[in-house]
């Protein structure tokens, strides 16, 4: 459910405003990347941001992975020992889903993650674990995973986090620091070269048709991990990467 203002307990000062940015941000409550929907502050003195998976959170989370675990939403993580996300094998340092009879955790977004994304030409199923190889590393296991119908195409959520993490100072810096209003001209750049690179030793149009499938996979996937698995965020993002 959207909302075009709300209060938040983790934000009391200000009023938090429904919004569409085309610029990544991130996230005050998960601490994660973010990008598309967000609720930010509605004051000019301060810049804070929430995915809306973080702004309005489900008290209580089933997941389907997780048959017999009963998640609650938390605004930090419990104890004092570090913990990860079951999904993507990243840091828990903000809000989190908590399941406390098997332990497990999950990022927000991850916890709210599509089970298909379908955007009428390519549709991608998640995985809790697949035996075929992750597009991005060649390596099988690890986190959840999106896998196309064909079975050809898989990327682990893990390794889209990672993508995210190895550009996010760069995109940072590009913006001008937290506030800053320099436009980014490149974002995501390492991701087509990352997509071409899986094919090196191929030829034909073939190969050409694969990466261009591939590529709406990567856009879709890490539209999803953004918190805004929607097509227009996609396109936002295949215009980004085609910039690299």
């Amino acid at each position: 459910m959207k909302y075009s203002e709300i209060s938040h307990f983790s934000h009391s000062q200000h009023k938090l405003r429904f919004e569409y940015s085309e610029f990544p941000f991130k996230c005050d409550g998960c601490k994660e990347v973010g990008i598309g929907s967000r609720y930010k502050c509605c004051s000019n003195t301060c810049d804070y941001d929430l995915h809306m998976q973080c702004a309005i959170p489900t008290p209580t989370l089933y997941h389907p992975f997780y048959k017999k675990c009963s998640f609650q939403f938390m605004s930090h993580p419990p104890g004092t020992t570090p913990r990860y996300c079951n999904a993507c094998e990243k840091d828990i340092t903000g809000f989190v889903y908590h399941c406390k009879a098997c332990g497990f955790d999950l990022h927000p977004c991850c916890a709210k993650l599509p089970m298909v994304l379908d955007d009428g030409e390519i549709k991608l199923y998640l995985y809790s674990k697949v035996s075929s190889v992750c597009h991005r590393c060649g390596r099988k296991g690890r986190s959840w995973s999106y896998r196309s119908t064909c079975k050809r195409y898989n990327l682990h959520v893990a390794c889209v986090r990672e993508m995210l993490v190895e550009n996010w100072h760069e995109l940072y810096i590009r913006r001008g620091g937290r506030g800053g209003g320099r436009k980014i001209e490149t974002s995501i750049p390492s991701l087509k070269n990352t997509l071409y690179s899986a094919h090196s030793n191929s030829k034909g149009k073939k190969v050409k048709k694969c990466c261009e499938i591939a590529g709406l996979a990567v856009q879709f996937v890490i539209s999803a991990v953004l918190g805004d698995p929607t097509s227009l965020i996609a396109g936002i993002v295949g215009s980004l990467m085609s910039r690299a």
